[in-house]
């Protein structure tokens, strides 16, 4: 028996945001990134606020790569403040931490009902939707996928209007990253007629638009739909879940901290080529799913194959025109550093969770390959 669930209420379009006038809350947590407060970006909720004489707090304290001692911390100040609400402005890391502060905070006091509102400023993450979160540990340069469907905010506002001014090279990171999620979930093993239907919609949207709005980033009915793509995107991923491209960006990532969506960018060519066993004779239902996605791109070739060959060209060709490069060290790591890394960086992958739902099973000298696949000289 499948489900399908849309436990978010979302808002969107130009001055969305001017939905919280409508929220009666008694004290609200905006968690937010040092860039809104520091920009005055965070106005456009705390004006809001005040006008409604609702009290807030800030915490602008979100790092990229959420630590669990910064959700230590905004739950330490969630405690103190006692909010009936939290309203996370930001990108992914914004966003992941306020839901994972919401979920601790909410656990520890089990009589009171906190709202998650979640605004998101890049698109990317798909976070205001879903039930996933990542969070990293130091301690051992790692990143962990939480994922908890009480961690799904109650309420998304999609106001393209916030990512006006995102750089190109962030839209483009951030878009690719789209475009990771919707082919993963649509090949993902819980894949299922609902998700695969907003999986299709954000693929094409991506495909279609994300080119023209890294060109021209100021353009707002382009920037609304790349907006929505992220969140139906998130909506996909969220039921469906993920598959081996995330947990190796996710262990890559928290072994060398570079930008997530250019670790996807990176890793979805060869992921691709694994899932659908390119490099074998086989036509498994990965290879025609992968086929299927293609086709309803524009690309297509006289078999499924050939088709997926041109896909995979094609997302190299689009990272290419975005400036994103195709190997690790050409991002300054060091060739000998990462090959070192890699047994304990494919062992953390096969772990996380997004692997439970590849296309394909894998073992750790799989995973391995892939990641030699990044680095020069791998061939």
């Amino acid at each position: 028996m499948g489900s399908f669930k849309m436990a978010t209420k979302i808002y969107s379009g130009s001055q969305a945001t001017a939905c919280l006038k409508e929220c009666h809350y008694q004290r609200v947590l905006v968690i937010c990134d040092p860039f809104m407060l520091i920009s005055g970006m965070v106005k456009k909720v705390t004006n809001l606020l005040s006008e409604a004489s609702i009290p807030y707090q800030l915490f602008s304290e979100i790092i990229p790569d959420p630590t669990i001692e910064v959700v230590t911390k905004g739950v330490a100040y969630a405690a103190a403040f006692q909010p009936d609400a939290i309203i996370a402005l930001g990108g992914g890391s914004a966003l992941d931490t306020a839901k994972a502060v919401r979920q601790i905070y909410q656990q520890a006091t089990e009589d009171i009902a906190v709202q998650l509102v979640c605004i998101p400023t890049t698109s990317g993450t798909g976070s205001e939707v879903t039930s996933f979160a990542v969070i990293s540990d130091p301690s051992v340069n790692g990143k962990y996928a939480l994922v908890d469907d009480a961690m799904i905010p109650d309420i998304a506002i999609l106001d393209p209007d916030f990512t006006l001014t995102v750089p190109s090279n962030v839209t483009a990171d951030t878009g690719i990253d789209v475009l990771t999620h919707t082919l993963e979930a649509y090949v993902s093993t819980e894949a299922t007629d609902f998700t695969d239907a907003c999986a299709e919609k954000a693929m094409r949207m991506i495909w279609q638009d994300l080119p023209k709005v890294v060109a021209k980033g100021e353009n707002r009915e382009l920037r609304e739909k790349i907006h929505n793509a992220s969140c139906l995107a998130g909506m996909a991923f969220s039921e469906a879940s993920l598959g081996i491209c995330h947990s190796l960006a996710h262990a890559l990532g928290g072994r060398f901290h570079i930008p997530h969506g250019q670790a996807n960018a990176l890793l979805l060519p060869h992921v691709i080529g694994f899932n659908a066993g390119i490099e074998t004779n086989e036509d498994s239902l990965a290879l025609c799913k992968y086929a299927e996605a293609a086709k309803l791109l524009g690309i297509r070739s006289m078999t499924d194959r050939a088709t997926v060959n041109l896909l995979i060209a094609g997302i190299q060709k689009m990272t290419r025109t975005f400036g994103i490069p195709k190997l690790v060290t050409d991002l300054g790591i060091a060739e000998a550093e990462f090959v070192e890394a890699i047994p304990e960086m494919a062992a953390a992958a096969l772990k996380d969770k997004c692997t439970l739902t590849n296309p394909r099973e894998v073992t750790e000298a799989n995973l391995v390959d892939i990641y030699s696949r990044i680095c020069r000289g791998g061939y």
